[in-house]
């Protein structure tokens, strides 16, 4: 049996080949694709006039190392009927003491550390935690990870291939053994209107196995130029679409992360101003339970001496019973507010946390309707993206029409050999030995049906984006004007709701100071009046509130630092505690203290 011998020349070529090919065929790491990827957020960041790049860039690689995530036998949980125990409640329960319980547990009245929440807290916590925060923060860094990919496709690229080939020649039983091995060191790079070029180091050996004696080893080497370039189909700009798209695809994507941002705060403040309100309900709510309390006591008293009717009695006491009970809905759904608000924050439901009062103070804008629709034109993100995507259907229609032309491709190559003299070649390059060859390939459009086809798709596609994108315009328009109507719409039924609870207590004042003559009605319909003022009162400044900060975002005049937290505009003038004025003064946006 023959012996397997290779000459130290061959392995040597091979081996420095494999390390030069290595030099730009290595994978690089998670961290060198990190940094990569957060250097490009950052120029892009920064070309967009933003200060705020996603800081976390993805899981560590060792998290997909689980022996159980090939595991084939997933185990389902679904026990049968009989299998479920299911412990009836007791008729004659305490709901009341029960639903008390549930609030408590739900509350954490009792836990001592309790997480102090205001709405800046709130907001950095939802940046920090926040699933959909996260989310966001992937879009855009999938954006940039995809613009990575595309320019790495632009850049010269090496590649290595080796291979090796047994092949016998068989005569009278006898077999002639040889061992060819090739490798092949090559670098591509695309060029920038179309085509790409590429050079490669082939290096080729052969090792007789049979005779010993001889020991027949041959090995040789060529570098071989090569180019492919397009003139007609497939030439100019159209040939970068790719990468074009890609870096286009950045900046929208740098945009609707940054549009998500203030709407991410927005939503989370309207949130917060709905924990309030609610809050203030449900003291409202205790209030009129204790002047009920007051009546009912009052009313049986005048009963029990004869002076009062019975059903009078009867009246106060479905009243109090009545406001017991919405007391109960407003405590049960603030417990959902404050559980569905923790798990927006990215917390755990269960979290025992106190909601702070409000330290935001927004003033109300002085601007007429057409001015904040222009600037709502000119400062929407979103709007941007739609009418920067109308170059991008423009552009896909020249695309189209680019394909319908006939292929004609110039092509060429030149070889440089070793000495074809010598058996082992090594680097001995002979430029005497050149071999050269240029072409060109014409090919006519004999079927271009579904090309045509294309160009036209992409021309009603082009359509559809300009009216979408008119649309959209108009729906801006129409959003912006609306959201400035609603402030003066909150405003206006504050100071109507502040109105009616002035009016209100002044008759429940009157009534409690003299309640001769008084009936349980009147006192009763006079309480639920001061309970709707009061609720109407709350409505009406957290809709002012969400009514100012919905203006800032529709009209695109909304600013987010890199802390989350709502920047001032110039203009804006904040009240404090004396009624001073803080802030600059003048500017459109200048206004009285909001609610």
């Amino acid at each position: 049996m023959p012996i397997l011998r290779v000459r130290k020349p061959l392995v040597a070529l091979v081996f420095v080949s494999s390390k030069i090919s290595g030099l730009g065929g290595c994978a690089p790491g998670m961290q060198v694709i990190d940094r990569q990827t957060r250097a490009l957020l950052e120029e892009r960041t920064s070309i967009l006039g933003g200060n705020l790049v996603p800081p976390r860039m993805g899981p560590e690689e060792d998290e997909f190392n689980r022996a159980s995530l090939s595991n084939t036998d997933v185990r389902t949980i679904n026990p049968s009927a009989g299998e479920i125990t299911f412990d009836q409640a007791a008729a004659d329960r305490d709901v009341a003491k029960r639903l008390t319980t549930y609030t408590n547990e739900a509350l954490s009245v009792e836990e001592t550390e309790r997480l102090q929440i205001g709405l800046r807290e709130a907001i950095d916590i939802a940046q920090r935690h926040s699933r959909e925060y996260r989310s966001a923060e992937e879009d855009y860094i999938l954006s940039a990870i995809e613009l990575l990919r595309e320019r790495h496709l632009w850049s010269p690229r090496f590649f290595n291939d080796t291979s090796a080939t047994l092949g016998g020649n068989g005569e009278d039983g006898s077999f002639d053994t040889a061992l060819d091995l090739i490798n092949t060191l090559r670098v591509t790079k695309r060029l920038p209107y179309g085509g790409d070029v590429e050079a490669r180091w082939v290096v080729q050996a052969a090792q007789d196995l049979r005779n010993q004696v001889s020991e027949e080893y041959t090995q040789s080497s060529r570098i071989v130029l090569s180019g492919n370039i397009p003139l007609l189909r497939g030439a100019g700009l159209v040939a970068q679409e790719d990468l074009i798209q890609a870096e286009r695809d950045l900046v929208y994507a740098a945009r609707d992360f940054e549009r998500f941002r203030r709407r991410f705060v927005v939503d989370i403040a309207n949130d917060f101003f709905g924990l309030l309100q609610t809050q203030a309900q449900i003291e409202s709510q205790r209030e009129q339970i204790r002047s009920q309390v007051k009546d009912f006591e009052r009313t049986t008293q005048l009963v029990e001496a004869g002076e009062e009717r019975p059903f009078n009695r009867a009246i106060s006491e479905n009243g109090l019973r009545s406001a017991e009970s919405r007391l109960a809905s407003i405590n049960q759904g603030y417990v959902l507010q404050i559980e569905r608000f923790l798990v927006q924050l990215g917390l755990d439901p269960r979290t025992a946390i106190d909601i702070l009062p409000l330290e935001l103070d927004l003033p109300e804008p002085h601007i007429e309707q057409d001015e904040a629709a222009l600037r709502a034109l000119s400062y929407r993100l979103d709007l941007q993206n739609q009418r920067d995507r109308l170059d991008d259907s423009r552009r896909s229609v020249l695309n189209a029409r680019n394909r319908l032309l006939p292929d004609l491709d110039l092509d060429g190559s030149v070889t440089i050999p070793t000495d074809g003299d010598l058996d082992v070649g090594g680097l001995n390059f002979d430029d005497g030995d050149i071999d050269f060859s240029v072409g060109a390939t014409l090919s006519l459009p004999l079927d271009r049906q579904a090309e045509a086809l294309a160009l036209r798709r992409s021309m009603i596609t082009m359509e559809r984006a300009v009216r979408n994108y008119e649309q959209f315009r108009d729906n801006i328009i129409i959003d912006a004007r609306s959201a400035l109507r609603a402030i003066e719409l909150a405003k206006f039924r504050l100071q109507l709701a502040e109105r009616q609870v002035q009016i209100a207590e002044k008759r429940l004042e009157e009534q409690e100071i003299d309640p001769a003559g008084v009936t349980a009605q009147e006192f009763l319909d006079t309480t639920n009046d001061l309970l709707d003022a009061r609720n109407g009162r709350d409505d009406a400044i957290s809709d002012l509130r969400s009514a100012i900060l919905d203006y800032l975002l529709q009209t695109g005049q909304l600013r987010v630092g890199a802390d989350g937290q709502v920047e001032p505009l110039a203009g804006m003038v904040r009240s404090t505690d004396d009624g001073s004025e803080t802030g600059e003064a003048g500017g459109d946006d200048a206004g009285g203290s909001g609610g």
